[in-house]
């Protein structure tokens, strides 16, 4: 599954701290997400969608195998 998360955190001035800290997760969950290799429970997608005010269909594209 891709994401907007690292240009979102970019376009609202956030480092990976920063949003880790926002989201109660590590740097290192961050850095996974933004890397397309980690993709987030259903109650962390939410918490993401949250802090960029957006829906969680704006941030997360899915792609079928």
């Amino acid at each position: 599954m891709k994401n907007k998360i690292r240009n979102l955190r970019k376009e609202y001035n956030l480092t990976q701290d920063d949003l880790a800290i926002k989201l109660g997760v590590s740097r290192q969950t961050i850095i996974s997400l933004e890397k397309g290799k980690y993709n987030p429970s259903i109650t962390l997608a939410f918490k993401i969608s949250r802090v960029f005010n957006t829906q969680i269909e704006q941030i997360f594209i899915y792609e079928e195998d």
